[in-house]
């Protein structure tokens, strides 16, 4: 079972779906707050807004951005423990409005929690390569 998920926030709600949260900074552009089926907004956890520019979906800079992501979110700890806490409780999906999911915080985000997953489990369990490139067979979803 998929502990973590990624859904755009356009995507209908998946009853599996489990504790939903939008891990963006910015609100979803077209969606009322009130329609958006989410149970947090985590926005201390997205790229800070200089990276999310810099980095502009370019899978050129993909290995770079995910490094200097990396180094934000160790920064962060205090949203990164929420967000691991979150899963305590069964399945997370991430949400995001971002088109390009392949090439977004989202799959670094997921990458992380299931490492971090993967070390408190038994040995044999691997944890889920963070930064692969999407497409090469080391991603899901």
């Amino acid at each position: 079972m998929e502990r973590v998920r990624i859904r755009r926030v356009y995507d209908p709600v998946n009853p599996d779906d489990g504790y939903r949260v939008l891990v963006d900074r910015l609100w979803p552009r077209g969606i009322k707050r009130s329609a958006l089926a989410l149970d947090a907004w985590e926005k201390e956890i997205a790229p800070s807004s200089e990276l999310r520019r810099w980095f502009a979906h370019d899978p050129g800079r993909w290995r770079d951005f995910c490094r200097r992501y990396q180094k934000e979110l160790e920064a962060a700890p205090e949203a990164w423990a929420r967000l691991l806490a979150y899963t305590l409780h069964g399945p997370l999906t991430l949400l995001t409005a971002t088109r390009d999911v392949d090439y977004s915080h989202t799959v670094v985000l997921r990458d992380l929690l299931d490492a971090e997953w993967a070390e408190a489990e038994p040995a044999g369990e691997r944890a889920s390569p963070v930064c692969f490139e999407p497409g090469s067979g080391n991603d899901t979803e």
